[in-house]
């Protein structure tokens, strides 16, 4: 699966990038900013892998400009409640104070809430995470009832929400990708025999008009909004 939109591309992560998942996941930049802060090995990152390549997670590698920069997901997927938790580091510490982040971001969270016709969104962020904590609440999460006590908390998101907090970064985004402002969806074989193609078909045709559906030579199908 791969997600095209504003200049950046999002890929279903593969078993062959995971190594330099792992490398960007153990530098001090991301990994002191995550719960979980031990070294990880490469048989950890493997076991890791093979517990969320199913269909309750999708880990997207973040490409730019033809380089592999980052990580975004949604876990703990529930398909009928529509609902999942986000979470997104960069690898490439040049990418931290630019606007790369809102376009990623934006990108995810509009096909989130336009094209799955999700209901909520959530995000777990440390206490001592002031930055990040600034960044969600930028795009419209809040912190959710009954987290005081916890340094790992809970953050939530609505598209309404979104819709309120995030019109200017927004619109700084299409700016910003214009001309590239369609959103393009690749949904390969592998996807079809996970069973993944059909959780997204299903809820795309349900609520969107002026879908359009076509096949490559490869035997992947690509829907076009």
């Amino acid at each position: 699966m791969k997600l095209f939109k504003y200049g950046i591309i999002l890929e279903r992560l593969k078993e062959e990038d995971i190594e330099l998942v792992r490398q960007w996941r153990n530098s001090d930049p991301v990994r002191l900013n995550m719960e979980y802060r031990d070294i990880i090995s490469p048989e950890q990152q493997l076991g890791w892998f093979r517990s969320i390549d199913n269909l309750q997670n999708n880990y997207l590698m973040i490409h730019y400009k033809g380089e592999k920069i980052g990580l975004l997901n949604d876990k703990n997927i529930d398909w009928n409640a529509r609902t999942s938790e986000s979470g997104l580091f960069l690898g490439k510490p040049e990418y931290y104070a630019s606007f790369i982040p809102y376009l990623v971001s934006v990108a995810g969270i509009e096909t989130t809430f336009y094209y799955l016709n999700w209901t909520r969104q959530f995000a777990h962020i440390l206490k001592s995470n002031q930055n990040a904590i600034k960044y969600n609440l930028q795009l419209g999460y809040h912190l959710s009832e009954g987290q005081d006590a916890f340094e790992n908390q809970q953050y939530e998101m609505t598209r309404e929400s979104f819709e309120r907090s995030a019109g200017k970064i927004r619109k700084a985004v299409r700016l910003l990708a214009d001309p590239d402002l369609k959103m393009k969806l690749l949904l390969e074989p592998a996807d079809y025999e996970s069973g993944l193609a059909q959780k997204f078909e299903g809820l795309f045709s349900t609520h969107l008009d002026g879908l359009e559906l076509r096949s490559t030579s490869e035997g992947s199908w690509y829907i076009e909004h």
